[in-house]
């Protein structure tokens, strides 16, 4: 186990032992939140200091799930891309409406995929699993859809663009495309 996974789990621990109220104890994604702000804090990923959120946002969010000192975060390499609002959208139609930070996980995502990286690395996150959980709890029925286990990234494109009428695969099915391999199964 190497350094800056110890960090990572360390400050993991400290944030989610962080007294907060029974609403952002409750919520499944606190502990995702919380990745992403140590992701952030590690410089991982791509997303700004304000994990991708307006700052007003994003300080109701620290108050509510992590009360107490700020990490320090730098803005990571991300920024706004012409089709965030869309992404953002497509994830809000399909959230499940039980909890607020599905609200900021959509924003936040869509922010993410301005990155060059697997979406769980722009998002900063230690692994996919982390990712698959956001998405399979705060985006249940849009996470449904994605039945080949595609990279989301991927996934989150290939349904906005199918929507949008707009078709960029070479091959008439994914099963077909040279790509294959590339797009489905285990993001390492």
């Amino acid at each position: 186990m190497n350094a800056s996974h110890n960090h990572r789990e360390l400050l993991q621990a400290e944030l989610l032992a962080r007294p907060v109220g029974a609403a952002a104890q409750a919520d499944p994604l606190r502990s995702v939140l919380v990745s992403m702000v140590v992701g952030r804090s590690l410089n991982l990923g791509v997303l700004s200091a304000t994990l991708g959120l307006p700052l007003a946002t994003f300080q109701t969010l620290w108050q509510d799930y992590f009360d107490g000192d700020t990490l320090w975060l730098e803005d990571g390499p991300g920024e706004a891309i012409v089709e965030q609002e869309d992404l953002q959208n497509l994830l809000l139609e399909y959230r499940a409406h039980r909890i607020e930070s599905e609200v900021w996980l959509a924003q936040i995502v869509a922010y993410g995929c301005s990155g060059r990286d697997h979406l769980w690395q722009d998002l900063g996150l230690a692994n996919r699993g982390e990712l698959s959980l956001l998405m399979t709890t705060a985006f249940p029925a849009l996470a449904a859809l994605n039945t080949g286990d595609m990279k989301w990234k991927k996934f989150l494109y290939r349904h906005y663009c199918s929507r949008e009428g707009i078709y960029v695969c070479p091959a008439p099915s994914c099963g077909e495309c040279a790509d294959h391999a590339k797009c489905f199964g285990k993001e390492e």
